[in-house]
């Protein structure tokens, strides 16, 4: 998963592969939390490796809910709807 989000964020060197290792650890985490699994399905490596790649950009904006900068305003979504409908469909039932 690792070269994926460095492939994603156009990174060459290694520099910043313990920061990518942590974001995909804490990516796995959100997402087997989110879904209500023990274990991570193959059809969401991809979100992981989004989710990771997402953060690596926000670093820095942490608790924020809207950046500008150079005149260019722009709002943070914590979780686009299409990474949403995506962890939905893997998301385990809960009896209570």
């Amino acid at each position: 998963m690792l070269n994926r989000v460095k492939r994603r964020l156009n990174l060459k060197e290694n520099e910043q592969d313990a920061v990518l290792g942590d974001l995909l650890e804490d990516a796995t985490d959100f997402v087997l939390g989110y879904t209500g699994r023990k274990t991570l399905p193959a059809g969401l490596l991809g979100v992981v490796v989004e989710i990771a790649a997402i953060d690596y950009n926000r670093l820095g904006l942490e608790g924020a809910a809207s950046h500008t900068e150079g005149g260019v305003s722009d709002t943070i979504d914590l979780l686009p709807s299409r990474m949403r409908a995506q962890l939905d469909m893997y998301r385990v039932g809960r009896v209570m």
